[in-house]
């Protein structure tokens, strides 16, 4: 009498543990969505980059890489930034990590790989959040300053000699987003990336680099208020001084780039999805607490 029901209740107890496990399959399962870093010019992704990056995979418990391209600092400085975009591109292609899509976290320079690799890389996994920190995103009007050392030196007498020569163009990344005041005409004329990635060329705006920027779930653009470095330092929010001199300085809004929206920036705006924050130290000069409140709560978020 008792074996009967033995082998009942085992076969309903199998038959309820194959029912759950059906029914838990389609509970989604959250993974925390990882992220990418691109350091400045003249810095590595060793030393205090590596440690920022995981500072942020400590407050977020997301898995975080640094992108090095090239030599580091040397090719920060050297390599130009279409070159610098393309290598990226291929090494994010290659991360099965980022497979499902990913954040970007970029400082200075590395911003403007970072938007090259948002808008110019072919089949590549989505990227969701992009947090700017301190990025030349408009341009700057004066040479970046750089720490003594003889690669800045090198690096900064190339471009005293002439910013929009082919030579300079293509051996000195800082000068594709040298953005000179008054010599509008010569820079969009020989300027061989900040054009591009700022579809600023009438005759050459790609529809596809705007939708693939426009497809961001936010956009964090952080600028420095004692910003040293990026002059002006309005270009952290895509502001810029007007084509004709240094006499007035656009804000965002008041910029052709976005009334006339040739990348997306307004859409997203419009839509909620940018964020512009500002901090009040020098370059790059952010506190944990500011990491806090403007970075981590965009590396939180889980695929579903």
């Amino acid at each position: 009498m008792n074996y009967p029901m033995e082998k009942y209740f085992r076969l309903s107890v199998l038959l309820f543990t194959v029912i759950a496990a059906v029914l838990f399959s389609f509970i989604p399962v959250s993974i925390s969505i990882p992220f990418i870093l691109f350091h400045g010019i003249g810095d590595k992704c060793s030393g205090g980059v590596s440690n920022f990056t995981q500072l942020l995979t400590n407050l977020t418990g997301s898995p975080g890489f640094c992108l090095e391209i090239g030599d580091g600092e040397k090719d920060s400085w050297f390599m130009p930034l279409i070159k610098q975009t393309s290598l990226a591109c291929e090494k994010v292609k290659t991360m099965k990590e980022l497979s499902q899509g990913y954040n970007i976290v970029a400082e200075s320079q590395g911003n403007l790989v970072a938007r090259g690799l948002i808008e110019f890389c072919d089949n590549a996994p989505p990227v969701i959040n992009y947090i700017s920190l301190g990025g030349p995103h408009a341009g700057i009007a004066k040479i970046p300053k750089c720490a003594s050392g003889p690669i800045c030196d090198i690096g900064e007498a190339m471009l005293k000699l002439e910013v929009y020569t082919d030579f300079v163009q293509d051996h000195i990344a800082p000068s594709g987003y040298i953005k000179i005041p008054g010599e509008f005409s010569k820079y969009l004329e020989h300027s061989k990336f900040l054009p591009k990635v700022n579809n600023e060329r009438p005759d050459e705006r790609n529809s596809t680099f705007k939708d693939r920027f426009t497809n961001l779930q936010n956009l964090v653009l952080v600028m420095f208020e004692s910003d040293t470095t990026l002059i002006p330092k309005e270009t952290a929010w895509f502001g810029y001084y007007e084509d004709d001199g240094f006499d007035t300085l656009l804000s965002t809004q008041q910029t052709k780039l976005y009334r006339e929206d040739w990348i997306g920036l307004k859409a997203l705006d419009v839509a909620g999805k940018v964020k512009f924050e500002s901090v009040l130290g020098d370059h790059l000069s952010i506190s944990d607490e500011e990491v806090v409140e403007y970075v981590v709560p965009y590396l939180m978020q889980s695929y579903m």
